[in-house]
């Protein structure tokens, strides 16, 4: 499995990112697909995971009623929507995928590379 990330950038504070992350390979209807991140000089968290099918989202707290992640089965591509940032969201978005909801979040089977999102002040 092979996943591209893009759609980082800089904004100012209170805009709006929308990440993509693209899979290509090994496909698999079941399993989800998940959002971390690493700030500077900080561990890499998880953001958002997906199922795969199925509409179940899960969301870090520091994230939620902000970001939303969402998917596009046809085009095989998961959305990380970015809304009212702020500079604490600085950090290098990484786009995951696992066997299961749960593996997604706490143990991804696959990464992709990173993308930096700079949110200034």
């Amino acid at each position: 499995v092979q996943l591209q990330a893009s759609g980082g950038g800089l904004v100012q504070a209170g805009g709006s990112l929308r990440l993509s992350c693209s899979r290509s390979g090994r496909t698999f209807s079941s399993g989800a697909m998940g959002w971390f991140r690493q700030a500077p000089g900080k561990e890499r968290e998880f953001v958002a995971s997906v199922r795969w099918s199925g509409e179940s989202t899960y969301y870090a707290d520091s994230v939620k009623g902000r970001f939303t992640i969402s998917r596009d089965n046809g085009k095989n591509t998961v959305y990380l929507q970015m809304n009212s940032l702020k500079p604490e969201d600085t950090a290098v978005y990484y786009c995951a995928a696992g066997n299961t909801p749960f593996g997604v979040r706490t143990s991804p089977a696959y990464w992709g590379q990173g993308t930096l999102v700079t949110v200034s002040s």
